[in-house]
């Protein structure tokens, strides 16, 4: 690839929708091309994306990603109906779906892009449902790649559809003070079930894929070279609004 990719910020939806509604309006103030909030239990990334929109007026708004055994495309559609669609990316997952997943997943894009005008995006590990992001959807959510298997994996999307986006979620620390917790967030990656057996397939480990406060200048080039939307999903030392305020700033140095 010869772009250099989009930057994004990601964050928890756990902050919740006031919190997430400032972090946006700094995130717009910044000059980053959108964030993305991760779906939770208890969590709800379409009512913090609602909140972010009211306080700002141009960012791209993510969910990173919707489990589809938890929320449905209908329900999905139906919550996201009042976001600016022009600015959505509803972004998706089979979550704990165990059974026919390629037929799930490819049920509930098309039922997505009938129900919405947003885009559409889906989390991928392995090759068939990165694929299937690709021809179906707008193209596949990545994490938890080094930057030479997130180049890789993003001409193989663009290989099987020239316009797939692909946007790649990449855990950031970029205060000292913040890389206990980032090692903790690898560690716990690394021992579940799909990603660890995916690490294994590709031949690295989950410490291989973040970046820290000693390379990030060097990384997040690498990745923005790589794919066509970097995501840095923030790693703050602490959850105050502080905390993240500063990881907006010490990103924008980035851009």
């Amino acid at each position: 690839m010869t772009n250099i990719a989009k930057l994004s910020i990601g964050v928890a939806g756990a902050l919740g929708p006031e919190r997430i509604a400032r972090i946006a309006a700094a995130v717009e103030a910044a000059g980053f091309h959108g964030i993305w909030v991760n779906d939770t239990p208890g969590a709800d990334s379409l009512a913090a994306l609602a909140a972010a929109a009211a306080s700002t007026e141009s960012l791209v708004l993510g969910t990173g990603v919707v489990p589809v055994d938890r929320r449905p495309a209908a329900q999905i559609a139906a919550e996201a109906a009042e976001l600016p669609q022009h600015r959505l990316v509803l972004g998706i997952g089979s979550g704990g779906t165990r059974t026919g997943i390629l037929a799930v997943m490819r049920g509930a894009i098309a039922d997505l892009k009938r129900d919405t005008d947003a885009r559409v995006m889906l989390g991928a590990l392995g090759p068939k449902m990165r694929r299937l992001a690709a021809t179906d959807a707008d193209g596949p959510l990545l994490s938890w790649l080094t930057p030479q298997a997130a180049a890789a994996q993003a001409a193989e999307a663009h290989g099987a559809d020239p316009d797939a986006h692909v946007a790649l979620y990449v855990r950031a620390a970029l205060d000292p003070a913040a890389v206990e917790r980032l090692t903790t967030e690898a560690a716990r990656y690394a021992s579940y079930p799909n990603y660890a057996a995916n690490f294994a397939r590709l031949g690295f480990g989950a410490d291989q894929t973040v970046v820290t406060p000693g390379d990030a200048a060097e990384r997040v080039a690498a990745y923005r070279s790589a794919v066509d939307e970097v995501v840095l999903r923030a790693i703050t030392p602490g959850e105050d609004d502080h905390d993240y305020l500063r990881f907006i700033e010490q990103a924008a140095a980035l851009l």
